[in-house]
């Protein structure tokens, strides 16, 4: 592994992130020539070293988000989601910290297993999984399996050994809307995943799974959507899951162990944005707990919530290279090197991020701009209608913070222009966790004429 000290400009003296910089990584601190330096490395720098587009990965802001998440859910499993972002590192990280693993396919599995995370702590998810998919779990000894529909009880309890139990949670659509942004509400009956309660299917899941002697029905487990801010959702969630098990208690005879009440937990991306502070999710979820299962006279289970942009969204930054500046039509468009290849979020969800310039110092006045890829669509936009210096030419860096989380994990090879490496900075030191996609990585997977 490479591990190279970097230089920092002078950063400024101060004790806590300085208040230009409200959405960076805690480390970040404004630097002389107008850099910035995150975890004491020179971004500039290390575009210079590593090139652009590059991702920047505060490993502390990672540990430190972690560790506020178990400070805050002393008595549950916090779960990271893999599907955020995952590399070796980023799972050897979370497992240090004491955290457990939500997996969606084999390929996230395998690539855990390489950086020697343990399988019980793992949870396979996902609405369709593959044949494969299961196969590999259920081999490699992964803790709990998320069934999302009726047809993958039979399927699984097929690949269980006769000896064998495998621990399964049933998927539950609670009938709440929250999240973001439509395309990422996912507790509400018009959408691809869980089973309803209102339909029954939740129901007649339950009740096949209790008949398969291969499969350990835990516990239940829902998702409401992504980018909440409010802990409203999830008290209203945990509430109809406790309902859900009372009737299983009831029906059944079962008292569940466990719940899982997913993820989702919204991160600032511009000044002001609000974010869900884990703390208090905590307080309201376990006195709702405590009160809805005291009122039903079940024992309170022991919950799982699966943190993943929480976690790593506001410890990554992005680092591209001006290429060209066009005014045309009343606007100004700023080409970057980088785009919906590495970041495909602005194109599917029309979010928007807080882009500075850095590198060079500018004493020109703000200018409205927009910021976009170097690919072939309009849609290629990075950040729209943002403020940057009115000088902004060639050459210059711009900076993304917020950028850790589904960038990477759902790069494309969109006009082949290689996906980015990663790289992790902390206590002055970089290193290289996911080179460069270079041109014959992808010459390599074309193998017919």
């Amino acid at each position: 592994m490479s591990v190279i000290s970097l230089s920092p400009s002078s950063p400024v003296p101060t004790s806590e992130a300085p208040a230009e910089l409200p959405v960076w990584p805690a480390s970040a601190r404004p630097a002389s020539g107008g850099d910035v330096t995150v975890a004491d490395v020179s971004l500039s720098e290390a575009a210079d070293r590593f090139g652009t587009p590059l991702y920047v990965l505060d490993e502390g802001e990672v540990r430190d988000r972690c560790r506020a998440y178990r400070t805050a859910f002393p008595d549950a499993d916090v779960v990271y989601a893999a599907k955020a972002f995952l590399c070796r590192a980023m799972a050897r990280w979370v497992e240090g910290e004491g955290l457990g693993l939500d997996v969606c396919s084999a390929g996230e599995l395998a690539l855990a297993m390489t950086a020697g995370f343990p399988t019980e702590r793992i949870v396979l998810h996902g609405n369709a999984k593959s044949p494969e998919d299961l196969y590999t779990a259920v081999r490699l000894g992964v803790g709990r399996i998320v069934l999302d529909s009726t047809s993958e009880i039979a399927r699984l309890a097929d690949l269980v050994p006769p000896s064998d139990r495998q621990q399964v949670m049933i998927r539950v659509v609670p009938g709440i809307a929250a999240g973001g942004h439509t395309k990422i509400r996912t507790g509400t009956e018009d959408q691809k995943f869980g089973l309803s309660t209102t339909d029954g299917s939740a129901q007649h899941a339950i009740t096949r799974v209790l008949a398969q002697p291969r499969l350990e029905l835990v516990g239940l487990h829902c998702h409401i959507g992504s980018q909440i801010t409010s802990v409203k959702p999830y008290v209203a969630a945990v509430r109809r899951m406790v309902g859900l098990m009372t009737q299983i208690r009831d029906h059944h005879g079962l008292e569940l162990p466990q719940l899982n009440i997913g993820g989702g937990h919204a991160i600032a991306y511009r000044p002001g944005e609000d974010s869900l502070d884990p703390a208090a999710l905590a307080a309201r979820v376990r006195a709702e707990l405590a009160d809805g299962c005291a009122h039903a006279k079940l024992p309170v289970p022991r919950l799982t919530i699966e943190p993943g942009r929480a976690l790593v969204g506001p410890a990554g930054v992005a680092v591209y290279r001006v290429l060209t500046v066009k005014k045309t039509s009343g606007r100004t468009f700023v080409a970057v090197d980088g785009g919906m290849s590495d970041n495909p979020r602005p194109a599917l969800y029309g979010v928007r991020y807080a882009p500075r310039l850095i590198g060079r110092e500018s004493t020109a006045a703000p200018a409205p701009v927009t910021v976009v890829g170097r690919h072939c669509e309009a849609g290629d936009i990075v950040a729209d209608d943002v403020a940057l210096p009115g000088d902004v030419r060639p050459g210059d860096l711009i900076a993304v913070p917020g950028a850790g989380a589904y960038h990477l994990s759902m790069a494309s090879g969109y006009n082949l222009v290689g996906r980015p490496p990663v790289i992790a900075v902390h206590d002055g030191s970089a290193r290289l966790l996911v080179r460069r996609e270079s041109l014959d990585d992808m010459n390599r997977r074309d193998i017919g004429l």
